[in-house]
């Protein structure tokens, strides 16, 4: 995991609203998160404190979380603000991080970190978007089944299967002169008609999933 300077941009969706949400990954946060508490936090822990400015005037007052890295969304350190949402307050929290050393996070870069840091791979990357983007039920499980990594899973078998067979028929070319039983034509038609069935499946359910969004 790399050292990466820590980022922050409000969480929650735009507008008024009784909860916003900002949030803060990287190198940096468990520092900009004990000038904001007043102390240091104890991880995966709702400690409430009042949020001030460079001045010691309050903010805001809320619940300040900490999360550890790689123990995390990013697997970098995280740090996360809940206060009120007022568009004005969650601005002026989110100066106060820049003030501490923040910079504004890039669309998607939490996701993109996520990523690189090896705590998601792309398909559930992408489900994240498609989870917050879904427009009925159907759609929020579907791409909430693929966030837990299920077509993942089912790709990486589908490929782990593959590979197997490439391996068998590499031998049958490469090594006839070996005592390996070579004869078994039959099975390696059955397990490649099986890949072409697991395979239209996916596809059929990749198209679907488009369908659905």
């Amino acid at each position: 995991m790399q050292k990466r300077v820590p980022i922050a941009a409000v969480a929650s969706a735009a507008g008024a609203a009784g909860v916003g949400i900002i949030r803060v990954s990287g190198a940096g946060s468990l520092e900009i998160a004990q000038i904001l508490l007043g102390k240091p936090p104890k991880p995966r822990y709702a400690h409430y404190a009042q949020f001030k400015d460079a001045d010691s005037a309050v903010i805001d007052s809320g619940l300040l979380l900490y999360f550890q890295g790689p123990n995390s969304f990013t697997g970098e350190d995280v740090l996360e603000l809940h206060a009120h949402g007022s568009p004005i307050v969650l601005n002026m929290l989110l100066r106060r991080c820049f003030e501490l050393g923040a910079i504004a996070a890039r669309a998607g870069e939490f996701s993109e970190r996520a990523y690189l840091n090896g705590k998601l791979d792309l398909t559930q990357a992408e489900a994240i978007a498609d989870l917050i983007g879904a427009q009925s039920e159907r759609a929020a499980r579907a791409a909430l089944r693929s966030l837990d990594g299920e077509f993942s899973k089912r790709v990486k078998a589908v490929l782990f299967e593959l590979t197997a067979l490439r391996t068998y028929i590499e031998a049958l070319i490469d090594f006839p002169d070996e005592e390996i039983d070579f004869s078994h034509t039959s099975e390696i038609d059955a397990r490649h008609l099986r890949l072409q069935l697991q395979l239209a499946t996916l596809l059929l359910e990749v198209r679907q999933g488009q369908r659905l969004r």
